[in-house]
């Protein structure tokens, strides 16, 4: 039986943790309908837990529509223009917005009509169309500028002066690269540059915590829902540094063959032949499996996937 270790660094981050217990202190009262605009997590199985609970996932469409109601505002934060429709539509808000998100949003803001005052520019650094980046360019009334890389960053002009952010969940490293970067250009044109450190810190920790914890294992189990800008993120971390990376985002995606190999008397198969017979014994490839996840990923789930592995080595 191979060791499985579930890695303690991952799961759920702060925010999603405090948003998810929000839901479900909410969905606890009986009463009226809890609405939640977008998913609450990137993580289906998650969301599918809480819809068993009562909670109806809702989109911006839909909110418009509603009246009367209560909604859950998830932890990657809305736009003004949110709280304005829920004002007019007299919808009760229940805030989940992570406290970093929110601080960033009110930094933003600021930093916006500071550079309004000077001519200058606002930047944020993530990806046009995430979540947490609409609520973000949000306070800017969408005006500042979103890049996504540096050959993004490359193509802009800097002769006026610029201020830059980040979205909570980005590297650290890009973010760093884009940064220096663009002081050079704002150096030449003798322009001021100010960039704010707005990533997320546990986050930033959690790229050097998943390198080490994957070169301590012979495999690595990644869970995460597929739509996780995150989970691909740091499943790419886990790629760099241990070869044996498996991406799954339920138990039952896991191949049994993927962790039992030929015995070490050559042969090649496992379990029952074409005739119901045994094809020949099969070994472990595996002594170490990691098993970890995105921050969008539930603990229980890697739980689960962890038993899943446990049950392969059983069958031997």
């Amino acid at each position: 039986m191979p060791t499985i270790t579930i890695d303690t660094h991952s799961g759920f981050c702060f925010g999603v943790v405090r948003a998810i217990a929000e839901a479900e202190r909410q969905l606890a009262s009986p009463g009226e309908t809890l609405y939640c605009l977008g998913e609450i997590v990137h993580n289906t199985e998650e969301v599918q837990r809480l819809e068993k609970s009562g909670l109806q996932f809702i989109d911006m469409e839909r909110f418009k529509q509603l009246r009367d109601a209560k909604v859950l505002i998830r932890a990657h934060g809305e736009p003004p223009s949110t709280y304005r429709i829920a004002e007019e539509n007299h919808i009760r808000l229940i805030d989940a917005t992570c406290p970093i998100v929110l601080k960033l949003q009110q930094r933003i803001k600021d930093g916006f009509e500071q550079m309004q005052a000077k001519g200058g520019q606002v930047l944020i650094f993530g990806k046009a169309g995430h979540a947490e980046v609409i609520g973000l360019n949000g306070q800017t009334g969408n005006r500042a500028l979103v890049v996504g890389s540096l050959q993004e960053v490359k193509k802009l002009s800097f002769s006026i002066p610029t201020l830059l952010y980040s979205q909570t969940t980005m590297d650290a490293g890009q973010y760093a690269e884009i940064a220096r970067y663009i002081a050079v250009e704002c150096e030449k044109n003798q322009v001021e540059f100010r960039s704010v450190d707005s990533i997320c810190k546990s986050m930033s920790q959690r790229a050097s915590q998943l390198k080490e914890f994957a070169l301590g294992q012979d495999a690595i189990v990644f869970v995460s829902g597929k739509q996780s800008s995150n989970g691909k993120y740091l499943y790419s971390i886990c790629q760099e540094y241990n070869a044996h990376t498996f991406f799954v985002s339920r138990a039952d995606e896991l191949q049994r063959e993927d962790f039992l190999g030929p015995s070490e008397n050559g042969e090649t198969s496992g379990g029952k032949g074409e005739n119901g017979g045994s094809s020949g014994p099969t070994r472990e490839r595996f002594a170490k499996i990691g098993v970890c996840g995105a921050t969008s990923t539930p603990m229980w789930l890697m739980e689960e996937v962890a038993q899943r592995i446990k049950q392969f080595s059983s069958c031997i």
